[in-house]
């Protein structure tokens, strides 16, 4: 796993707040992960590159073309901040996963405290859909910040949309900064979700 520095979202529940800074005084350059993926050649299958958000960082498809050319299988995490550059590495992509925080409306922006956050989200959902590339929608929740209202219409919406494989994430409070709700997350109606989706997980807190 490559974890990439810089957020321009603020979500409630992030539990990686360290990330979110554009720089960070500790970080590895690339270089030395590169060299350390030349070592671990044979050794290792894929490298996944998560974040923070992996499209905020202007060379992501560069890193990736590069740890493809050392024969590894490229996954992404990825919540579809930027559509462009979203788009573009997709073709580069075996295998991303999608962070779907709230129906895609205003409900997006309270999450992630930014105007239009959901209409990026969106855009970027409907071209890994298009791609073809193999993918998993998840969603970190607690209805503490989502009510069960609002996770029933997001995860109609994405059925609607064609996702096959969804995964729901009660929210863990391990390293959230932010937000530290009363009781317990999981508490959705599991069957009504199960049945929208093809592929349907629950990864406990």
């Amino acid at each position: 796993m490559v974890y990439c520095q810089g957020c321009p979202w603020r979500c409630r529940y992030c539990h990686n707040p360290h990330l979110l800074p554009g720089r960070a005084a500790d970080g590895i350059a690339w270089s030395a992960v590169l060299e350390f993926l030349r070592r671990r050649r044979g050794l290792l299958d894929a490298v996944v590159f998560s974040g923070g958000e992996p499209t905020a960082q202007p060379g992501l498809a560069r890193a990736m073309r590069a740890a493809k050319a050392l024969g590894y299988r490229i996954g992404l995490h990825s919540a579809g901040i930027y559509p462009q550059r979203f788009a573009e590495v997709l073709p580069l992509a075996d295998w991303v996963g999608f962070d779907a925080k709230a129906p895609f409306d205003a409900v997006y922006e309270r999450i992630t405290g930014v105007r239009a956050s959901g209409e990026a989200a969106l855009a970027s959902a409907r071209a890994l859909l298009a791609s073809g590339v193999e993918c998993e929608f998840s969603t970190t929740w607690h209805a503490g910040f989502l009510s069960h209202a609002e996770l029933d219409r997001l995860t109609r919406t994405l059925a609607d949309l064609g996702v096959r494989r969804y995964a729901l994430q009660e929210f863990r409070a391990s390293g959230c900064l932010a937000f530290r709700p009363e009781g317990n997350a999981a508490a959705a109606d599991l069957d009504a979700l199960a049945r929208r989706f093809p592929q349907f997980s629950l990864r406990r807190a």
